[in-house]
Parts: C-alpha cells; sequence; structure tokens
C-alpha cells in the first residue's frame, strides 16, 4: 500500500464527492420571496460551515441571503431556535445516506458499524456545525447522556431491541456507544481548530419538551434511560481501556 493509499479517509467529503445538505440552500443574495424554513436553515449549515456557529447571528445570515434579520422570524423564531434547526438538518443527512441503515438488516453489529461511520461523515463535512450535536439543549433532558436528536436515538433503540436486546441492554449500549461516538469524534473536530462548546449562553427561554408521541421506545424507556450511570460507565469504560493496552505488551519473555 503506497503512503497515499494509507492516508485515504472514506469519510471525507472529498472521497464522498463533496458535501451535500440533505436540506437545500438559499443562495446568498436571493429574493426575499423565495424563501421558506428549509432554505434559511440549510443556508444557516453553509454559513456555519464557513464562519463558526459562534458567527451566527440573525442579522448576518439576513444579509448572507440578501434579506433584512426580521424576514427570518417568519421562519424560525430565533438564533436558538435557529440552531436547533441546524441540528436536525444535518441529522437528516444521515438518513439521506446510501451507507446508513434505519434497521439491522444484516446484524446489529453492521447496524451499528454503519452508523457510526455516518455520524462520522457527518461530522467531518461539517466540523463547525457538529459540536451543536452535543450541546445544544436536548429536548428530552432526561436521556443521558443528552442527545438533541430524538429521532437518531428512537432508530438506535428500535435497532437493538429488535436484535434481541433486553431494554436495560439496549440503554446501556446506547451510553456506551454515545459516549464513544460523540467523545472521538468531537475531539478529531477540535484538532480542525473548531471550538468544541459554545462561548456564550442562550438568548431565551428553553423551549418546552419534545412530544414524544412518534417515539415509543424513549417513552417506555424514560426511566432507565433518565438514570446518571456516569461514574459506572467511567470506571467500565476506563478497565476496557487497560485491558486492551494490557494486550499491546509483548509475552513476558519477549519483554526480558
Amino acid at each position: 500500500m503506497t503512503p497515499a493509499e494509507e492516508g485515504d479517509d472514506p469519510d471525507t467529503p472529498e472521497a464522498r464527492g463533496g458535501a451535500a445538505s440533505a436540506i437545500p440552500a438559499a443562495v446568498p443574495g436571493s429574493a426575499r420571496g423565495s424563501l421558506d424554513r428549509r432554505r434559511v436553515l440549510g443556508a444557516a449549515v453553509e454559513f456555519i460551515d464557513m464562519h463558526g456557529y459562534e458567527a451566527l447571528t440573525m442579522r448576518r445570515l439576513g444579509a448572507y441571503l440578501g434579506v433584512e434579520g426580521m424576514a427570518l422570524y417568519r421562519h424560525v423564531s430565533g438564533r436558538e431556535a435557529l440552531l436547533d434547526g441546524v441540528v436536525e438538518t444535518v441529522m437528516d443527512e444521515l438518513y439521506g445516506d446510501p451507507d446508513v441503515l434505519m434497521a439491522p438488516d444484516h446484524g446489529w453489529q453492521d447496524f451499528l458499524h454503519r452508523l457510526a461511520h455516518g455520524v462520522r461523515r457527518i461530522a467531518l463535512a461539517h466540523p463547525a456545525v457538529f459540536p451543536l450535536l452535543a450541546s445544544r439543549p436536548p429536548a428530552a433532558p432526561w436521556v443521558r447522556p443528552p442527545l438533541r436528536s430524538l429521532r437518531w436515538l428512537e432508530c438506535f433503540l428500535g435497532g437493538l431491541i429488535g436484535s434481541g436486546f433486553p431494554d436495560h441492554a439496549a440503554v446501556e449500549a446506547y451510553r456506551a456507544y454515545t459516549s464513544f461516538l460523540l467523545g472521538h469524534l468531537l475531539l478529531e473536530v477540535s484538532q480542525k481548530g473548531v471550538k468544541i462548546s459554545p462561548a456564550d449562553e442562550a438568548e431565551e427561554a428553553p423551549a418546552p419538551l419534545a412530544d414524544l408521541t412518534d417515539y415509543p421506545h424513549l417513552q417506555r424507556l424514560e426511566p432507565l434511560l433518565s438514570q446518571d450511570e456516569s461514574a459506572a460507565e467511567f470506571d467500565e469504560s476506563l478497565e476496557n481501556l487497560l485491558d486492551r493496552l494490557e494486550r499491546l505488551l509483548p509475552p513476558p519473555r519477549s519483554r526480558r
């Protein structure tokens, strides 16, 4: 294998022919009448990709689109709602990814492997947006660890429970999987110079709790998902890491 081949990363936008948002953005400078919520959110993703989420304001996004900032309030209620919509927009790319399956058709391991790489592709395509996935106020704040996308969580739980995982095991798997995935990818985007935590506080009151009617697994598993097992999970992950490092050592005889 050549050095170039060794450096190839199939999850990068370049390797996949460029990053395409699932929601079309409005053309910068477009006319007021052509705007709708989908295009405003798509433009917000593009703006953050170029300038970072801290630079995003209603006024600046309006200028980017060629309209007054006040014109955007017909489509989003304010900056905080705009950022929540940005998270929904980039997560929608996951469901349009042909390599990601919404059900474990080829086994739960293949399901989670594809899902992880799909999320990583989002992180690499939108590194400046990705920290919002972990930092936006969750729609269901009792979920531990919190996650903005309830659709993603419902899909994950449904896939594992459908593969034979008991409820408690599916919740434990969610915690371990999400902690690994977000932790690794936040560090990866931080290496690109992206700030991984918001610098300013929310400008508006917290949004009302999400309606869970369409998320039966979340409704049923709320008591389990709301338990804070951070200390136990940290110790378990640490022990797993130490066991993995132990396997890197050569046999005792080889160390002499």
